[in-house]
This record gives structure tokens, C-alpha cells and sequence, in this order.
């Protein structure tokens, strides 16, 4: 305990000061206990979406990598439906003592406060955001026989055919993507949207839909597959895996769409679960083969700060606020 800090307990009146004093000496010694302890029970990884997309695989690579890394049981719970929102209540009741932890997406911590006039949560009032795993990319994914083959093919097709071709969508970072590139490159497609990014997928690949824009971690076995084509991408840069397939933003510089994907525990969290939270993630996205996997996926993971992680959270609501402006979408 800092000098600074006795001072001050010194000028509370006595038995105040003895209090203040005895429960700042049983937290000191109760929470490192813990988080060395830790996990001393089974620690549930809560995940907003359906098994299988792009947020239940990165889920399921983190728990192997945290089983390896800090010796506990960590079980990957899907809790899907609504962007993200029942995945985060279910987080939010959880007890604050690291046996929940969430995945943020950019649907739960940066598009749903836009998107929703009254959210059940507060991603920054009920979450401390512990760890990210990078900024992603999006692919816009077509039938390989599709008579567009690029997105310049697409718009063109949509100009001719307004309101004739149909996008699907199951969360925020599938939703306002299209609605974007609709305002921007002046047509109309459609939005549909589904409950889980499989069902939209069998309607693509059944000619149901025309179009789908989707993380680049859910779309890629589609696209390496060969049942789907990859025509366009939406990130900082163009994805080694698809050099060939131009970024959107060379046609349309504004649209800068970009999601993320971080480790989020409640508020009610105690310190030093936050900061051994903040270390172990930075060394586990830093580490092989996640740091590949994730950069092969368009992720490119870098070590930040729990203060880092705070403006983070602030910045991205900004931003994808005005994504939602742009693409024209009304609140829920």
C-alpha cells in the first residue's frame, strides 16, 4: 500500500480509518490468492453466435489455447440470437470472479448501442474489454457461377435488376456491410436476415440469396471449399490469402468497414483478474500457431493495454455509429 494512500486512510476519523484499513488488507490478500488459484473450477467462454461461424471458432481455438496455457477447464457456451444481446445478458448476470468470460464481437461492444434504442447492457458500464485479437476482415462471397465475378460486376447487376437481388444477414457485422455498399454504390439490395449464418449460407449456395457479407473466418472454408466465390474484401489490406481480390475501398474509399474480435469479463471483476486476464491474452495471441491463424484470417493481434482496450471500445462505438448513419439503418 502507497504512502500516499495511508495519508489519506490517516485523516478519516478513527474507526473509519480501521475499517477502510481491514478491507483493504483482506482484498490485498484475498485476490492475488485467487488469481494464482486460478482457474480452480470449470470457466465458461460465453459466445453470442451459433456453432460454426467466425466468433465460435476463434471461441473454441482461445479455449485450447487457455486450457494449454493456464492448466484449467475452459467450455465454450453458445448462447446465440439477437446481434449478440442474449450472449451478453447471460455474461452480464454472471458472477464477478472470472468463471464467465465473453467474446466481444463488433455486434455485442460497437454496433448494437446503434443499432438498438434500448439495449439490455451497456458494453462499457457492464464489461471490462481484457483482450483483443485484432481488427478483421470481411469477404464478399457470390455462387461461382454467378454472373458477376467482381463487385464492379455486382453494383452493375444491381442497377439493372433494383431491388431484385438479395443480401443475408445474421448479425451486425453482416447487416450494415450491405446496407453500406447499397448507399454507397447507389442500388438496392435486399437484406434478409436469418438466425445463424449456416441457414444463410445453404440459401446462397441454393441461389436463394445473391450475395452474403461475412467475417473472413466463417466465409473462408465456403470459399476454400469451392462452393462459394470470393469477389471482394473489406479490411486494412488485402488478405494473403486472396491477393488477387481487390478491397472494396479501392472503388470506395469511405467504405472503411472493419470488425474486431476481444475476450470481455464483467465490470464487477476485481483488478488483478483483469490484469492477469490482460497479460495471459496478450501472450496467447502473440503466441504460435494462433498469432498465423488469426493473421491468415485477416486478424493482425497486437498487445494492449487495459487502458488501451478502454479508448478501444470507446473509438469503435464512434465509428461503427456512423457506419449505421451512413448505411441508412433505422434503430430497432
Amino acid at each position: 500500500m502507497s504512502t500516499r494512500t495511508m495519508s489519506e486512510i490517516a485523516l478519516l476519523p478513527q474507526s473509519a480509518a480501521r475499517f477502510m484499513v481491514a478491507t483493504l488488507l483482506a482484498l490485498a490478500a484475498s485476490l492475488p490468492q485467487a488469481a494464482d488459484d486460478y482457474p480452480n473450477k470449470p470457466v465458461r467462454l460465453m459466445v453470442g453466435a451459433n456453432a460454426g461461424g467466425g466468433t465460435d471458432i476463434i471461441a473454441r481455438m482461445l479455449a485450447e489455447k487457455m486450457t494449454e496455457s493456464l492448466k484449467g477447464t475452459f467450455i465454450v457456451e453458445n448462447k446465440p440470437g439477437a446481434n449478440g444481446i442474449i450472449g451478453a445478458e447471460a455474461a452480464k448476470r454472471a458472477a464477478a470472479d472470472g468463471s464467465v468470460l465473453m467474446l466481444a464481437t463488433t455486434s455485442t461492444h460497437s454496433a448494437n448501442p446503434s443499432l438498438y434504442r434500448q439495449l439490455p447492457y451497456d458494453p462499457v458500464k457492464d464489461f471490462f474489454l481484457v483482450g483483443h485479437f485484432g481488427t478483421g476482415s470481411t469477404l464478399v462471397l457470390v455462387k461461382p457461377d454467378a454472373p458477376y465475378q467482381t463487385l464492379a460486376d455486382l453494383v452493375a447487376e444491381a442497377k439493372k435488376k433494383p431491388g431484385q437481388l438479395h443480401y443475408g444477414y445474421f448479425n451486425a457485422s453482416s447487416h450494415v456491410p450491405g446496407a453500406l455498399i447499397s448507399q454507397l454504390a447507389g442500388i438496392e439490395l435486399q437484406a434478409v436476415a436469418y438466425k445463424q449464418i449456416a441457414n444463410a449460407m445453404t440459401d446462397l449456395i441454393a441461389g436463394h440469396l445473391q450475395v452474403i457479407f461475412v467475417d473472413s473466418v466463417a466465409g473462408d472454408s465456403y470459399a476454400s471449399s469451392g462452393k462459394l466465390k470470393v469477389i471482394a474484401t473489406a479490411g486494412a489490406q488485402r488478405l494473403p490469402k486472396y491477393p488477387q481480390v481487390a478491397l472494396i475501398t479501392e472503388s470506395y474509399p469511405s467504405y472503411d468497414v472493419s470488425g474486431f474480435l476481444g475476450l470481455a469479463i464483467p465490470s464487477g471483476t476485481p483488478e488483478p483478474m483483469r490484469s492477469l486476464w490482460n497479460q495471459a491474452l496478450n501472450e496467447i495471441i502473440l503466441s504460435e500457431p494462433m498469432k498465423s491463424t488469426l493473421e491468415r484470417y485477416g486478424f493482425y493481434p497486437k498487445s494492449m493495454t487495459l487502458q488501451d482496450l478502454t479508448r478501444f471500445v470507446g473509438e469503435e462505438q464512434a465509428r461503427w455509429k456512423r457506419y449505421v448513419a451512413l448505411a441508412k439503418i433505422e434503430p430497432q
